[in-house]
């Protein structure tokens, strides 16, 4: 047996995630990081809501919310009309302002808390697989070595040495236009957080919780990233450069859009950027990554504890390749929007945004899409792969990271049906019309009835052990 059954590779925050999701369920992950020491620049600045939902299912969510800042609306492509999302079907109807090494910091002592192992400096140069497992080859602070496990995570991101040594394609198209970033100090920031968006190009300015400004944005003329360059193209988008000084990072970002055709092979896994690169509009791609991770980790744990048939890996591709594809896709769009600096881009960002101001359910529909409160995985009843939209209480009855049962009445058959599938059963008030659902560890319907004999003829065709 081996030591570790599963290993991820990346200790981001996908990879972070993993590893606590399998050793919840009572694996032994072990986590390859090539770099030595967290990077101390945060790429990422939003937790979307269902994010916050995913953390709050294993009752986590509590110290993010104290380290962030509730952001009641965002943005679709720089658009003035902004997405409200207070009224969305959520506990928690805002995006989260939150650094991502603060993020990865509260997800590694999570993950250390559930007993992962953390190898820092351990750089995957390749992989070979077999029925048995899959060996990876690592080189160390020790020198270079070999080690086996049932499975491989690969979160290392868009350059994947996992996903090339498994030999996966990432088709997609390259960068044709750039944006700019620097988290620096103001010495007259706005009254308030806010983009500009004209002929010149497009300038956000935020706070970073914790200090400091975030000035980000895209210009044709932004072609390096050097401080005098980010007060050039700000003066020039928004008439001042806002005594931008002391900068902690600079950095430029393309808009190169590939997605894995494979998120599975064989005993190889992707998850987050390894498996989908996009441009960074809306701040969507640490959330995606993390809901990819929460999707596979369960199931993982589950197989290989033998509480799941190992069918039930064959659904990680299918449910959330096409979310990799919507990704693409809206984010291709924001970034269209985004770069519509000509007259004829600008009379179309004046069309949209009257659009959204004057049919709030397209608004609506656009902030769930962001936000991937709207995803929905296959299933034969028509309640199956919905999410379900709970209060913070359900959410913490996943916390074990188990299938749960939720009835709206606890009677005896159900009770019954509970005990000989070695479920948990609580009594709570459903959003449908129906007696009874079987939830899976991430929020989303797995099997649903009428009554106690419909939901276990629903739960006897899941490939539950």
């Amino acid at each position: 047996m081996n030591a570790h059954d599963t290993i991820v590779v990346g200790a981001g925050p996908v990879g972070l995630w993993t590893a606590a999701e399998l050793a919840l369920g009572g694996g032994r992950p072990l986590v390859l990081e090539r770099a030595e020491q967290r990077s101390p620049h945060s790429k990422a600045l939003a937790i979307h809501p269902r994010t916050i939902e995913v953390l709050a299912m294993r009752a986590q969510e509590q110290a993010f919310l104290d380290g962030g800042l509730p952001v009641p609306d965002g943005h679709f492509g720089m658009l003035p009309a902004r997405l409200d999302f207070r009224g969305l079907a959520t506990p928690f109807p805002f995006l989260l302002a939150h650094p991502q090494l603060r993020t990865e910091e509260l997800l590694e002592q999570h993950a250390l808390g559930l007993g992962v192992v953390i190898r820092r400096g351990h750089r995957v140069s390749g992989l070979s697989q077999d029925e048995q497992g899959v060996t990876l080859r690592v080189g160390g602070p020790d020198g270079e070595y070999e080690i086996t496990a049932d499975h491989v995570v690969g979160a290392d991101g868009a350059g994947s040495t996992v996903r090339r040594a498994a030999g996966i394609d990432f088709p997609g198209t390259d960068s044709t236009v750039f944006g700019f970033l620097g988290d620096v100090e103001l010495a007259d920031p706005p009254e308030r957080p806010g983009f500009w968006h004209n002929e010149h190009g497009a300038l956000i300015v935020a706070p970073i919780p914790g200090g400091g400004y975030r000035v980000t944005g895209y210009a044709p003329s932004a072609l390096t990233s050097t401080l005098e360059s980010l007060r050039e193209t700000a003066k020039r988008i928004a008439g001042t450069d806002f005594g931008l000084h002391s900068p902690a990072w600079l950095s430029r970002f393309g808009n190169a859009t590939r997605l894995a055709a494979e998120y599975r092979k064989g005993r190889v896994f992707l998850a987050g950027d390894a498996a989908h690169m996009h441009f960074p509009a809306g701040g969507v791609g640490l959330n995606v990554g993390l809901q990819d991770a929460m999707n596979l980790g369960w199931k993982l744990a589950a197989v290989q504890r033998g509480r799941a048939d190992a069918a039930l890996l064959d659904t990680y591709h299918p449910e959330r390749h096409p979310v990799g594809v919507a990704l693409g896709e809206h984010t291709k769009a924001q970034t269209a929007l985004i770069t519509a600096t000509t007259e004829e881009g600008q009379s179309l960002r004046r069309f949209l945004a009257d659009l959204l101001r004057t049919h709030p359910d397209v608004a609506t529909a656009l902030a769930n899409t962001v936000t991937a409160l709207d995803v929905r995985y296959p299933g034969t009843h028509p309640l199956a792969g919905q999410r379900l939209p709970a209060t913070r209480e359900q959410l913490h009855l996943l916390r074990e990271g188990r299938p749960v049962l939720l009835a709206q009445e606890t009677g005896p058959e159900l009770k019954d049906l509970a005990t000989s599938a070695d479920l948990q059963l609580h009594e709570t008030e459903l959003p449908w019309p129906t007696i009874a659902v079987l939830m899976r560890p991430d929020g989303h319907v797995w099997a649903a009835g009428d009554t106690a004999g419909q939901l276990a003829n629903a739960m006897a065709e899941l490939p539950l052990t």
